[in-house]
Formats: C-alpha cells, sequence, structure tokens
C-alpha cells in the first residue's frame, strides 16, 4: 500500500495542510482527521498543498467535497495550491475548478483569504 501523510501548520491566520503521497480510498481517512481536526478547531481558512502529492482518486476528491459545505457555512474555504499537472488534470476532469480556487503558489492563496478580510 502507498504512503500518505498530511501536517498541519498556520501561517497568518490560514491553516495549510501539506499532503505527501498518494491518496486513495486507503488513505482517504487521514485526510478526512486532519480536515475534522480543523473544524472542531473552528478554523474554516483552508489551504491544501498538494507540491508533494503524486496521485489522487475520486476517493480523494471525495474528501474536498465532504467538508467544503460546512467550512463555506461558516464563512470559510478550501484553496488549492501547488498541484502538479497530472493533478490538476483529475480535479479539471471532474469540474471542481468550478467549485474551488487553484493557485500555483501557496502564498497567493493566503493572500487572498488575507483580502478578504
Amino acid at each position: 500500500m502507498a504512503d500518505f501523510n498530511t501536517a498541519i501548520r498556520e501561517k497568518n491566520g490560514v491553516s495549510i495542510i501539506d499532503l505527501d503521497g498518494y491518496l486513495d480510498a486507503h488513505t482517504a481517512p487521514t485526510l478526512e482527521s486532519a480536515f475534522t481536526s480543523l473544524i472542531q478547531q473552528m478554523n474554516y481558512k483552508i489551504v491544501v498543498n498538494f507540491r508533494s502529492l503524486s496521485y489522487i482518486s475520486s476517493a480523494g476528491l471525495g474528501v474536498f467535497m465532504a467538508f467544503i459545505e460546512k467550512i463555506r457555512e461558516n464563512k470559510g474555504d478550501i484553496k488549492l495550491t501547488n498541484m502538479s499537472p497530472k493533478v490538476y488534470n483529475i480535479f479539471d476532469l471532474l469540474g471542481f475548478p468550478l467549485l474551488y480556487e487553484f493557485f500555483d503558489e501557496e502564498a497567493e492563496a493566503i493572500n487572498k483569504f488575507n483580502q478578504a478580510d
């Protein structure tokens, strides 16, 4: 089974989830736990950094859909950054660019949150 890890850090009032490895049906609960933890702490400004993610399956994509409504109800959002073209193409095929903001760099996503305040 492929490895997958998340790390959560904070920068300028925004929570950042760093993804590493393969996000699929077996590893999706790890990402679900990260989102659940942030919501329990009432952290609703979330940037997900895909810099070290090499693969995502439909189960991985489903995690984002599972949490976005709760986060937006609390005036937050999930912004996605640093995707490889291969990972972005999967999001693009399923219409995610209509639902989420994508950024080339993490700093751009953080700035977007802080402009909205």
